[in-house]
């Protein structure tokens, strides 16, 4: 079943001049523009596109791919206000509204919004910076360690509060983010726990024993490219182990005393050391 507001995959049924036409079955034939068109097609052939309305209110294909689809969530930028509403640039042709009565807050041309993108009664897409309501509508169903995608919210007392998948809320622990984040930002993270209540903790690091052994080897290989020594311990500021490793001082330290137990390393005041390198790098 094709879908507007999303990637669909088509049959070319025609030739015209102003482009293919697809079939999008019940929602009839669809024009693809003939400069969208790949330099070499037949009819039978299948494309995908993304389907949405024109300024005509016409079904239309592109093969342009917009910022965000139906579903998901998206941090743009408003082009143009008017009495309908917001206009967001996400990548088309034709500007995404947001209904004034879809806006959280009267929004200003310039500035950019977190919004969630949807289809009206007639169809077409558009957009709410109303979030919440668009959240935890389904039962959180992760797996300890699982990778997730994130969308940086506002912070909290606690830290910083994200989206994840699209679908539910998670937060991000203040003491165990050594990284600057901003609002709109999509990055990588996985999931540490899910809780009883349903709610959702994160981390940008994969949890497991098996990132120690990650994370110890390349120590080595940095202790190799700089002499034998790192000013760094287990008592370095967070912020310089994570400007080094990425990596949080809780995984530094676990990850230098795996290599201490295996006497691979020696740890001093001054930072850490190969096993029998009596002198720091100069």
């Amino acid at each position: 079943m094709a879908q507007p507001g999303r990637f669909n995959t088509l049959p070319i049924v025609a030739e015209t001049p102003q482009g293919a036409m697809l079939d999008a079955a019940e929602l009839g034939r669809v024009l693809l523009p003939a400069k969208q068109c790949p330099k070499h097609f037949s009819v039978g052939d299948e494309i995908e596109v993304f389907l949405y309305r024109d300024g005509d209110d016409q079904l239309i294909a592109t093969t342009r791919r917009p910022r965000a689809r139906v579903g998901q969530f998206a941090y743009l930028k408003v082009v143009a206000t008017s009495r309908a509403g917001a206009f967001l640039d996400w990548g088309l042709k034709k500007d995404l509204l947001v209904p004034r009565r879809e806006q959280r807050r009267p929004m200003e041309e310039g500035k950019s919004y977190l919004v969630y993108l949807n289809l009206d009664e007639q169809g077409r897409v558009v957009a709410s910076s109303k979030i919440e309501k668009f959240l935890d509508r389904w039962p959180a169903r992760y797996e300890k360690g699982e990778e997730v995608e994130l969308i940086i919210c506002e912070r909290s007392d606690i830290g910083i509060k994200a989206i994840v998948n699209h679908r539910h809320w998670g937060v991000l622990y203040e003491a165990e983010t050594f990284r600057k984040l901003r609002y709109g930002q999509r990055i990588r993270g996985y999931i540490k726990q899910v809780r009883e209540d349903g709610k959702i903790d994160l981390t940008l690091h994969r949890p497991g024993h098996h990132k120690l052994g990650d994370l110890a080897e390349r120590i080595l290989d940095k202790l190799g490219q700089n002499e034998g020594f790192l000013p760094l311990n287990d008592k370095s500021p967070p912020e310089a182990i994570y400007k080094t490793f990425g990596e949080s001082k809780k995984t530094f330290k676990n990850a230098i005393g795996t290599l201490y137990k295996k006497r691979l390393i020696t740890i001093g005041k001054e930072g850490i050391r190969l096993a029998g390198n009596d002198h720091p790098a100069k």
